[in-house]
């Protein structure tokens, strides 16, 4: 442990926001999860719901700087085919 004050500090925020990144990342994954089995059981309605859930948070997943917008663009792209196969 740092004995500088501000060091303190920073390594409980760091410890906090490390948490939070960890939930979302968790979130992000299932929601993927969601879509992927909706499209195995062939359920148009589920997967288009599920597809539009994790469409938002691999928005929000850029915007909080967890995953590369690159990242983003491909499995929005692979989600999108594997939904629109069940049309």
């Amino acid at each position: 442990m740092a004995n500088i004050k501000s060091q303190k500090k920073r390594a409980l925020t760091n410890a906090k926001k490390n948490l939070i990144n960890v939930s979302n990342k968790s979130r992000l994954k299932t929601a993927l999860k969601k879509v992927d089995k909706a499209v195995a059981e062939a359920d148009k309605e589920t997967a288009a719901k599920a597809f539009n859930e994790a469409n938002s948070l691999l928005d929000k997943a850029v915007s909080d700087g967890l995953k590369h917008k690159n990242y983003v663009a491909r499995q929005k792209a692979r989600l999108a085919k594997k939904v629109s196969t069940l049309g």
